[in-house]
C-alpha cells in the first residue's frame, strides 16, 4: 500500500480480532513513510498509563506517523470480557486527559469518575506525542470528541447529512474545549463490481450489520459500491461535507486488488501519492 502511494494504514481492535498496538508496530516497522492510525482502542480494556507507555514507545521510534484511535468500545463485546463501565463519556474524556498528559512528559495527577492516575511521569515520552482521536457516534460523545480530542473517527455508513451532524456536534464540544484543530476521520466500505447492486449483494451482510448498529435502514449506510468510477465522485461527496480523512475498508476476499483499484481510480500513484 505505502509502495502504491497511500497516505495511511488503519487497523482495528475489534474483540478476538489481532491487538491494535502489535498490528500498528508491525505495519510501522514494515513501512518507512505512510502513516499508521489505530482505529480504534476501546478504554475498558487500557489502563491509561499501560497505554501512554505503549503508545510512547511507538511515537518515538516512528515519529509524526503514528494516530491514536480511542473510544468507548462496543458495549456488547466489553460485556463479554466483563469491562463495561457505567460511566462511558467520563471514562473516555479522562483517559485521553491521563493519556495526553504522559505523552507531553507531564507528571499526571488525576482522580476522576472512571480514572486514576496518582503522579505518574513516563520516563520516555516521545518526543512528538501522537494525535489523539476519539472514535464516536453520538451526540453526547461527539461532543466530548470536540472539546477533548485532536480528531474524530466516524465509523463505516456516515453520509453527507450524517457527517454534517456530527460535525455539528464537534462544533459545539469544541467551541468548550482549547484543542487548537481537529481532524475529521471517515470510514466507508468499498466493494468494487459491475454495478452497485453486485457489490451491496456481495458484502450485504456487512452492511445489514452496520446499518442495525447504526440504527438506520441499510440503504442509509453510505458506502463506496459498484464500477470503478463511482469511486472518485463518492469520495469528494465526503470531503466536500468535510472530511479530512477518508478511509477505505476494502471489503470481500480480495482486499488489495480493490485498494489498489481505489487508489488508482483516486489518481494516487507512488510514494506520496495524496
Amino acid at each position: 500500500m505505502e509502495e502504491a502511494g497511500a497516505d495511511d494504514l488503519w487497523v482495528v481492535e475489534d474483540l478476538s480480532w489481532p491487538g491494535s498496538i502489535a498490528t500498528a508496530t508491525i505495519a510501522l516497522a514494515a513501512t518507512t513513510r505512510i502513516r499508521v492510525g489505530i482505529g480504534i482502542a476501546p478504554v475498558p480494556l487500557r489502563n491509561p498509563a499501560l497505554l501512554a507507555m505503549e503508545l510512547a514507545t511507538l511515537a518515538r521510534v516512528y515519529p509524526g506517523r503514528l494516530v491514536a484511535g480511542l473510544g468507548h468500545g462496543v458495549p456488547e463485546w466489553m460485556r463479554q470480557v466483563g469491562a463495561e463501565h457505567k460511566g462511558k463519556l467520563a471514562l473516555l474524556s479522562e483517559t485521553i486527559e491521563a493519556v495526553r498528559g504522559l505523552l507531553h512528559g507531564d507528571k499526571v495527577e488525576l482522580t476522576g469518575r472512571e480514572v486514576t492516575v496518582d503522579g505518574i511521569t513516563l520516563v520516555h515520552p516521545p518526543a512528538e506525542a501522537p494525535p489523539l482521536v476519539a472514535g464516536v457516534v453520538g451526540p453526547r460523545s461527539l461532543e466530548l470528541s470536540g472539546k477533548h480530542a485532536d480528531g474524530t473517527i466516524l465509523p463505516e455508513g456516515f453520509g453527507p447529512a450524517r457527517i454534517k451532524d456530527a460535525l455539528d456536534a464537534i462544533a459545539r464540544g469544541r467551541a468548550t474545549g482549547d484543542r487548537p484543530a481537529h481532524e475529521l476521520i471517515v470510514f466507508t466500505y468499498l466493494r468494487i463490481a459491475e454495478t452497485e447492486a453486485r457489490a451491496a449483494e456481495e458484502i450485504s451482510d456487512a452492511i445489514e450489520g452496520q446499518a442495525a448498529w447504526l440504527g438506520v435502514p441499510p440503504a442509509d449506510v453510505f458506502s463506496v459500491l459498484g464500477p470503478e468510477s463511482i469511486i472518485e465522485p463518492r469520495v469528494t461527496d465526503l470531503e466536500a461535507t468535510g472530511a479530512t480523512t477518508i478511509v477505505l475498508r476494502p471489503m470481500g476476499p480480495d482486499p488489495l486488488p480493490q485498494a489498489l483499484t481505489a487508489l488508482k481510480a483516486l489518481a494516487i500513484s507512488g510514494p506520496g501519492g495524496s
